[in-house]
């Protein structure tokens, strides 16, 4: 919505312009009042015809000028600005300001309050002025209110206030001219309400071309006063009952008007006849309004109209003699005849003029041999005579939209010099139509949706770019030839079976849901982007059109979704980066010899039996989609993510991806140890190895894990293993690879190194260890690289004979831990049910894993013993699992268990610790739900616990005490725990306590809480002894309690 600002001031300040003007009158300065030096500069260097301020724009009332409303004068008049180099001064004026809510006496709408209010004060003698007023539409009168500035305003009086503010910026008229350019007129209005010289330099008649009165409540007088104020106005917009009144004081006012565009409002013959007063005009624009009384002719004759727009207007006949005319649109206009005299008409738009005959049409359209365009559509009575008869007169026509037009076959029409053809729903064109089309040689666009006798297109077009098929039911046959083709659009034509397109330029093909499509033939050389989504009909011969032996050497993308014809895909393509086989339920056999592919989707292939990917540029593959998957080929020299998860009948798998660093072969029951032996061979940067429910991996297969010297996780849950000796062999091979690669490089940065090392250095070693010391210190830095790799095969039986003495020895070797040189490793065993207790004995008491940090024992067959000396020995596990564990009677960390046994346990670790001191736990996680026959749990202070975090017992449907002090215990979970009965805690940093379905009593429960300092989450639902009553006594017993979940309600 635009407003618009219209300016006044007093009789003292037009006495003050006067002045000025005389004193700039005397010192030879041709300055033009109200706009200062800058804009008088501007004015004589670009030539404009400044009025009097006597004339300009009328008074109001006889009492002010619009120049005189536009007064940018500071106070002090010429001793505010520097003449000599045009530069005027901002005084920044600070009188106080309010604002009234007086009402006018014009008579407009309540919107218009502002415009009253000022006109009702605009009379002499008065001594207040306002900064800026609005004509605002509803809501917008608040914001660009009347501003009423105080008495005295630019006086001497006030010369000394300003003086005291002392607020000045140097800033042209020619400077403001060209920052408020940039202004909409609502802008404009609040920056007349900044300063004199604001307000003067937002006035300026260059903003103030257009006004605009659509939706507007305007009265006449209004309307009259703001043509007077802006008698240069080029643009007048009016809406409404009162439009005819309105428009006929522009005419007679605004002599340089230029464009006037009218709507929803009637219009009386005698607007027609005066606008030949407006001699500048040059556009006119009507809409939704009775021209006449609606049942006579009107006639419009003007000189120098150039753009006439009479859209959905109620008219019997109208004659336009217009001989500058160039564009017009009579659309949706209900007339009967038109006569045009418009000898240089190049557009025009008849479109849905309904009762418009074919005659008229004709008689129309050819008047007028200079027309470019013509809209025709809608038009039901059109003729191919008509057309014929137009293509004649109009020699030039290059757009033609004759849309909805039933009537037309377009037989023995020619019009070569057409360059964009519409033809939406015209039942007349056939095939036979296409010789007609194949004569506009400069045809660009073509579009046929929804020609319902369409059934062929066969089109040798040199030029032709764009082409629309859309809804042709009987369409069966695209032929098109052109070099220029760039789109291409067909869809929902059912009974298309055949495509042939050869186009050099065309980039992007569709041609989805096409039911019926067998062949496809393209020659396509700059073709990226293939899209045949649901083409149900494509056979395997598809391929080799995509292929590089096929006519589209630069496709990048092929869509082929829900082909479901396809069953055996094999596409050679070096230009191929993304292809797509979602649905294609059909395919069995698939072979992709694409260098650079990225990307590939099989969603839904689930009867795909044999694949291959040699080579590709994939880096990531899920195969996990399909089940029936039994041969699998791939070489990808980037890929680092592979997942086979669910591939149960996958029995021969050759990988040759040398970065491959995850790779998920769960439930591959029939995996075997030579492919998983090959697969570590050629993929050595595995880090993630997940073996889950491959119950054909045994030893064989776990011994070639020896290659894999990065890996991190490995999970064999649920397989029928019975011995991990190969995978801790393995890690150590692991440990050996990192120490020679160590040795490598020390060997490099110092080739003269030697190690001496003192009686206390090796005191405690057999002579075994010494020796290898000795070989190190006298031998091994001095070895060729060469010989390095003899390391690999000695030192492995050494370190296993001497795995007690190790972590000394790399200690002495390195200056440090051996936990430096450790690889951080996840190992998972759920279900691993044939695994003994003597099977997990190198992880307790040999310490085969010293970098182990997660282990998952779920469901296996561990005695209580071994869980004993599982707990208390690896010390350094973060996460440990042993859910389900039926033989876990106790979890037991309290001095027996830290003094008895762990002396027995440790024993041959006496030259590394002490017997006194119990190590660390670094555990963080425990999860023991579902143990049956755990009874008891106790985790003193005395544990070393201290790194515990999360502590899950729950569905532990024996256990019944549970006595747990960890000082950073978070989490706490013994929901289902129903024979608990003593629960004692000790954890000041618990926030999350979780009791749900226990059988314990409110008393307890208090206890337990009241020694938790930061409890904040309690859930004691579905526990028969606690009842939502006892809500307060909790509360009261821990008051960092926030949310108590309870079986009648939540608090």
């Amino acid at each position: 919505m635009k407003l618009w600002c219209c300016l006044c001031i007093t009789e003292d300040e037009e006495e003050d312009n006067l002045n000025l003007m005389k004193e700039d009158d005397i010192s030879g300065k041709d300055v033009v009042p109200g706009l200062g030096d800058g804009d008088a500069n501007d004015n004589r260097d670009h030539n404009r015809s400044i009025p009097s301020p006597t004339k300009t724009l009328g008074s109001w009332s006889g009492e002010c000028s619009a120049v005189e409303c536009s007064d940018s004068v500071a106070a002090g008049g010429a001793e505010s600005r520097d003449l000599s180099h045009k530069r005027a001064k901002f005084d920044a004026d600070f009188e106080e300001v309010h604002f009234s809510t007086n009402a006018g006496t014009c008579g407009a709408s309540n919107e218009y309050g502002d415009y009253d209010y000022i006109k009702g004060s605009l009379r002499p003698n008065v001594e207040t002025c306002y900064d800026a007023f609005g004509l605002t539409g509803a809501g917008e009168g608040s914001a660009f209110g009347s501003s009423i500035v105080e008495d005295g305003e630019g006086d001497d009086s006030d010369t000394s206030k300003v003086e005291d503010v002392d607020a000045r910026m140097d800033l042209t008229d020619d400077l403001l001219h060209m920052v408020f350019s940039f202004l909409d007129h609502p802008n404009l209005c609040k920056a007349a309400r900044v300063c004199k010289q604001w307000r003067s330099a937002s006035a300026h008649e260059d903003f103030w071309k257009n006004l605009n009165f659509e939706d507007r409540n305007i009265s006449v007088e209004q309307f009259e006063d703001m043509c007077r104020r802006y008698p240069n106005a080029t643009a007048v917009s009016i809406s409404g009952s009162a439009i005819y009144l309105l428009v006929m004081r522009a005419i007679s006012s605004l002599r340089t008007l230029e464009v006037l565009q009218l709507g929803r409002g009637p219009l009386a013959d005698t607007f027609f006849h005066a606008l030949a007063d407006c001699s500048m005009l040059k556009k006119l624009n009507i809409s939704d309004s009775t021209l006449g009384n609606g049942i006579q002719e009107i006639s419009l004759n003007h000189d120098r109209l150039c753009h006439l727009q009479l859209t959905k207007c109620r008219v019997m006949r109208i004659a336009v003699r217009c001989p500058q005319l160039e564009t017009m649109s009579l659309k949706r206009t209900n007339m009967a005849q038109v006569v045009l005299n418009c000898p240089l008409l190049r557009e025009l738009d008849i479109g849905s003029c309904h009762k418009l005959p074919d005659a008229a049409i004709r008689a129309a359209a050819t008047s007028c041999p200079q027309l470019v365009s013509l809209d025709m559509s809608n038009c039901s009575c059109v003729s191919d005579e008509t057309l014929r008869e137009i293509a004649m007169s109009c020699a030039n026509l290059s757009f033609l939209d004759a849309s909805y037009c039933p009537n037309i076959s377009l037989e023995s029409v020619r019009l070569p010099m057409l360059t964009v053809l519409k033809l939406h729903s015209c039942e007349g064109i056939t095939s036979a139509s296409m010789a007609a089309i194949a004569h506009s040689y400069m045809l660009e666009v073509l579009e046929l949706d929804n020609c319902s006798l369409l059934t062929s297109v066969s089109l040798d077009l040199p030029h032709l770019q764009t082409i629309r098929l859309v809804h042709c039911r009987k369409f069966a046959d695209l032929n098109l030839r052109t070099m220029m083709l760039s789109s291409i659009l067909v869809s929902n034509c059912p009974a298309l079976h055949r495509v042939n397109i050869t186009a050099n330029s065309l980039q992007k093909l569709a041609l989805q849901k096409q039911d019926s499509l067998t062949t496809l033939a393209l020659q396509c050389q700059s073709l990226q982007e293939v899209d045949l989504s649901e083409c149900e009909s494509l056979t395997n011969s598809i391929c080799d059109v995509f292929s590089d032996v096929g006519g589209c050497p630069m496709l990048k993308s092929l869509v082929l979704d829900n082909c479901e014809s396809l069953t055996s895909v094999r596409f050679s393509s070096t230009s191929l980066v993304s292809l797509s086989l979602g649905g294609c339920r059909a395919i069995t056999t698939l072979e992709l010899t694409c260098p650079n592919l990225e990307k590939v989707i099989l969603d839904g292939c689930d009867h795909l039996e044999r694949a291959s990917f040699c080579p590709v540029g994939l880096r990531s593959l899920n195969l996990g989609i399909c089940p029936k998957l039994n041969i699998l080929s791939i070489e990808a020299m980037v890929m680092v993510s592979l997942e086979l998860k669910g591939c149960g009948v996958l029995s021969e798998a050759s990988l040759n991806c040398p970065l491959l660093t995850s790779l998920d072969a769960s439930f591959c029951s029939q995996l075997t140890d030579e492919c998983l032996s090959a697969t570590t061979a050629s993929c050595p940067l595995i880090e993630s190895l997940i073996l889950m429910s491959c119950p054909s991996i045994g030893l064989d297969g776990l011994c070639s894990l020896r290659w894999l010297s990065n890996l991190s996780l490995l999970d064999l849950s649920y397989t029928f293993l019975v011995n991990l000796q190969p995978v801790f062999e393995s890690y150590v091979q692991h440990c050996i690879r990192k120490i020679a690669s160590m040795l490598l490089i020390r060997h490099i940065q110092s080739s003269s190194l030697k190690l001496t090392f003192g009686s206390d250095s090796v005191e405690n070693t057999d002579t075994q260890a010494i020796s290898l010391v000795q070989m190190f210190s006298n031998d091994i830095f001095f070895w060729q690289t060469s010989d390095l790799a003899c390391l690999l095969t000695v030192l492995p039986l050494v370190i296993i004979a001497l795995r007690a003495t190790i972590d000394n020895l790399i200690s002495l070797i390195f200056g440090g831990p051996i936990s430096n040189l450790y690889l951080h490793w996840v190992l998972k065993l759920q279900a691993c049910k044939y695994l003994t207790d003597s099977s997990l004995e190198p992880l307790y008491k040999g310490g085969a894993l010293p970098a182990l940090q997660e282990l998952d024992l779920s469901y296996g067959t561990l005695c209580q013993s071994a869980i004993e000396e599982l707990l208390s020995c690896c010390t350094h596990l973060t996460h440990l699992s042993l859910n389900g564990c039926v033989n876990m009677h106790d979890l037991n960390w309290g001095g027996h268990i830290a003094g008895v046994n762990m002396l027995s346990i440790t024993s041959s670790y006496k030259n590394i610790h002490e017997l006194s001191e119990q190590p660390t736990r670094l555990l963080q996680n425990l999860n023991c739900v579902g143990c049956p026959n755990i009874r008891k749990v106790f985790i003193p202070l005395a544990a070393h616990c201290s790194c515990l975090l999360f502590l899950n017992l729950s569905l532990s449907a024996n256990l019944k005490e549970v006595d747990v002090a960890c000082l950073n215990l978070s989490w706490l979970n013994l929901s289902n725990c129903s024979s608990l009965e003593v629960l004692n805690l000790d954890c000041p940093r618990l926030t999350s306590l979780f009791l749900q379905s226990c059988n314990i009593d409110e008393e307890a429960v208090e206890a337990a809480i009241s020694r938790c300092t930061m409890l904040e989450t309690l859930d004691v639902r579905f526990c028969p002894k606690i009842s939502s009553m006892s809500m307060g006594r909790l509360r009261a017993a821990c008051p960092s309690l926030k949310r108590i979940f309870s079986s009648l309600s939540t608090s």
